[in-house]
């Protein structure tokens, strides 16, 4: 198949990109560079099926760039809580208006396949877990929000103009290529930095809050299952099978660790009910949580120019966090 990746340069999507290409089919790339970096689409250069085209998908003049595709994958967007409560009408330009671009490219070429990146985050704090996909979506935050109207439109599309669309609601993503710079975000990220600084790890709370971390690429397989499939119209949560405690994180990655103040509007608790998925897609996530973790610290030396966050910095870059969520 021709495929149209959008946000390829970036973490998910650059591996989204490898499988598709190692899977036989043609990739057009797009992204604007904003957060993506070119050097994660190293090894896809050197394959004659890449194409690459740099634009700003909430931009109408990129869709005349791109020609006719069979699939396509929606998987740019603004990431992040913190800047999104700081700088909303960014989200909802790249995550809302972008995505209704993104649509609308779509159904006027035909499109065969539309595969939208949705985030878990739409729950906001889920007393069911694991949490299934008709559990109602509360956002606490504008990321969470702008997501699942994305979600809602591609939804509406579906039914509407009949286009081929496929939800995909991802839980608490890591690997390889993560961002790596910008602002204070992922756990993964800042705890590799720390390890690599020989600084103590900042948990938050206890430390016994879980996450359902998902390996990146059992997130590309199931993108790829999610192509391949003829159903439509429908919400696929897409998680690892598991939880797992930011303490359990800690002591895979080994180091001494620091306490921070709990923060308002986090779940204790993500984790995806993925028996819809498994059952409509055949898809099952296959790393687990101790090998992608000895994964990461195989590759710990790309986080050399991350930033170093510590309790102070962290203190001050969330402070808008505890002022609105609070």
């Amino acid at each position: 198949m021709k495929c149209l990746v959008t946000g390829a340069a970036g973490f998910i999507g650059s591996h989204l990109t490898d499988l598709l290409l190692r899977d036989g089919h043609e990739v057009i790339a797009l992204d604007d560079l904003s957060t993506g970096r070119e050097a994660n689409l190293a090894q896809a250069r050197k394959n004659k099926a890449f194409y690459w085209i740099q634009a700003d998908i909430s931009d109408l003049s990129a869709y005349q760039k791109i020609p006719v595709v069979d699939w396509m994958f929606h998987v740019a967007g603004r990431a992040d809580l913190v800047p999104s409560i700081e700088k909303p009408d960014e989200y909802f330009k790249v995550n809302v208006s972008g995505t209704y671009l993104a649509l609308e490219y779509a159904r006027r070429v035909g499109i065969k396949r539309f595969i939208y990146t949705a985030s878990s985050t739409c729950y906001g704090i889920a007393e069911m877990v694991p949490t299934p996909e008709n559990y109602p979506c509360v956002p606490r935050h504008p990321y969470g929000l702008t997501k699942y109207m994305g979600e809602q439109m591609v939804m509406h599309w579906a039914q509407v103009y009949k286009l081929p669309a496929l939800s995909l609601r991802l839980f608490n993503v890591y690997g390889p290529r993560s961002r790596t710079t910008g602002a204070y975000g992922a756990v993964f990220g800042v705890f590799l930095k720390q390890k690599l600084a020989g600084k103590p790890f900042t948990v938050v709370g206890d430390g016994r809050q879980t996450r359902d971390f998902t390996y990146v690429t059992d997130i590309a397989e199931a993108f790829l299952a999610a192509a391949k499939s003829d159903i439509s119209a429908e919400v696929l949560n897409v998680g690892s099978g598991g939880t797992y405690s930011i303490n359990r994180l800690v002591e895979l990655l080994g180091g001494e660790k620091v306490f921070l103040p709990k923060r308002p509007g986090e779940p204790d608790s993500t984790f995806a009910d993925i028996s819809k998925i498994r059952a409509a897609l055949k898809w099952v996530p296959k790393v687990s949580f101790d090998q992608g973790v000895a994964n990461m610290l195989s590759v710990i030396e790309d986080w050399q120019e991350a930033p170093l966050w510590d309790e102070a910095s962290i203190s001050e870059a969330t402070k808008n966090w505890f002022k609105y969520l609070k």
